[in-house]
């Protein structure tokens, strides 16, 4: 005589589950996308609206960030999240921790623009906000794209290209500054790559990657 498990609540919710989110099609992208303390956190919002006609998206601001930052350039719908909300809602044993939460959202992170302050913390594994506390926390199964701005003589620093080795070891992908009048009037390197840039590569990367994966299928 077979033996058949019985089919639960739970199973049975779990399967209509499954067969709604099949029959609704794939889901969009989540791109947690994150500004650190660089002029060119002046174009955040543009970024933030490149990224929200295609992918969900929600935003992280460091301190510095925010004075660079229009919030009211946002999209409506991309939640801005700053070291004040780290743990405003946390109060106890076994409440959810955001850059954890955040971290396990995303399928993919980019931090545009990267300060040099912001980089030298990554390259060396400290975590004192939460930006730095999601990198320090992510997933490297999944894809992290950082974006540098800063002054050329920062750019080219010793500091700078030992940062990045080291950034390229965890498997961070950088998409390189370009050379332009900065910031600070000085010409030369450091310059944040434009948003339609940043957002044609992380999308053309995850395209890319979702058609290998299609064809291993197949």
């Amino acid at each position: 005589m077979e033996y058949s498990e019985p089919v639960t609540a739970e199973m049975e919710t779990s399967q209509v589950n499954a067969a709604a989110a099949a029959a609704a099609g794939p889901r969009k992208p989540r791109i947690l996308l994150a500004a650190s303390g660089s002029v060119a956190a002046i174009k955040f919002g543009n970024l933030c609206h490149c990224f929200s006609e295609w992918a969900e998206v929600k935003a992280v601001a460091t301190r510095a960030s925010l004075h660079f930052i229009d919030r009211a350039a946002l999209p409506k719908d991309v939640v801005l999240y700053t070291d004040e909300d780290e743990w405003s809602s946390w109060n106890k044993i076994g409440d959810t921790v955001l850059h954890i939460e955040l971290r396990r959202w995303a399928d993919i992170m980019v931090i545009a623009p990267l300060s040099a302050n912001t980089l030298g913390k990554i390259a060396g594994g400290l975590c004192d906000n939460l930006l730095t506390c999601i990198v320090r926390a992510w997933d490297y199964s999944k894809p992290l794209f950082v974006a540098p701005a800063m002054n050329t003589f920062m750019w080219s620093n010793p500091f700078t290209e030992r940062h990045l080795m080291s950034i390229d070891e965890l498997g961070i992908s950088l998409i390189p500054p370009v050379s332009k009048r900065l910031a600070c009037g000085d010409y030369g390197n450091g310059a944040m790559a434009e948003p339609s840039l940043i957002y044609s590569t992380v999308r053309l990367f995850l395209e890319s990657r979702s058609q290998a994966g299609d064809r291993r299928v197949g």
